[in-house]
């Protein structure tokens, strides 16, 4: 299908290609979706390279909370090369002093080898309230962090707390642009969205309603629906 759209779809800390197990399937027929690897490198540029390298010249890009840093990362390399943005459940500046603290301290546990430890933690920030107990969603969100690893997580973390403000970036970005948030992000709050949107000419807010900080997994066919909607719009 040499008429599909070039889509990378960006994952999140600690989070692979499953992911987006639920919209590379429901995408196939308008999208030729890659998902890069976020697992090598320890800088935004790194991972913005990862993109780069295997995507064509020019295609869609879509991030989910550190792949929407990515993203930003490369607007900011390769504007010319993207041809619309979603930005899902992320925020535009740097970690705020309590949150920088928090990555440090799930570091240092890794670091003391109690890697399993730390997705444990992050599952009540991560998913809707009503979700906690959902078996195949938490292990899912358990093997994922499993099968990235902890140095690999190391590594992201770094990244992460070295990541460039990219707030004076909104104002640049000037491609077809979507902002999506689960209502109920706690992670990454609504009014992180809703600052993005402000600041980037012509984009539209979209708020997925009963979801967390993973609406491809918590929200699977509304975020196929918004995401086909993008792509096609």
């Amino acid at each position: 299908m040499p008429d599909r759209i070039p889509l990378a779809l960006c994952p999140g800390l600690l989070l692979d290609g499953r992911l987006w197990q639920h919209q590379i399937p429901a995408l196939s027929d308008i999208a030729d979706i890659r998902v890069p690897d976020f697992t090598r490198h320890d800088s935004m540029q790194g991972f913005a390279e990862a993109v780069l390298e295997i995507m064509p010249e020019r295609f869609a890009l879509a991030g989910l909370s550190m792949g929407g840093s990515v993203a930003f990362e490369v607007m900011r390399q390769a504007p010319e090369r993207v041809t619309r943005l979603a930005l899902m459940d992320c925020r535009a500046p740097v970690d705020p002093p309590e949150q920088a603290a928090r990555r440090r301290g799930f570091m240092e546990l890794a670091k003391k080898g109690r890697f399993r430890g730390v997705t444990p933690q992050l599952l009540p920030v991560l998913i809707h309230p009503d979700r906690q107990k959902d078996q195949a969603l938490t292990g899912l969100l358990m093997a994922m962090a499993e099968t990235v690893g902890r140095e690999a997580f190391l590594r992201q973390q770094t990244a992460l707390l070295t990541r460039p403000d990219n707030v004076p970036l909104l104002s640049w970005i000037d491609v077809p642009t979507i902002v999506v948030c689960g209502r109920q992000d706690a992670l990454t709050p609504l009014f992180y969205a809703e600052e993005m949107a402000a600041g980037i000419r012509g984009s539209r807010l979209i708020v997925v309603e009963n979801s967390g900080h993973l609406p491809p997994l918590e929200q699977p066919d509304e975020v196929n629906r918004i995401l086909r909607e993008w792509l096609t719009a």
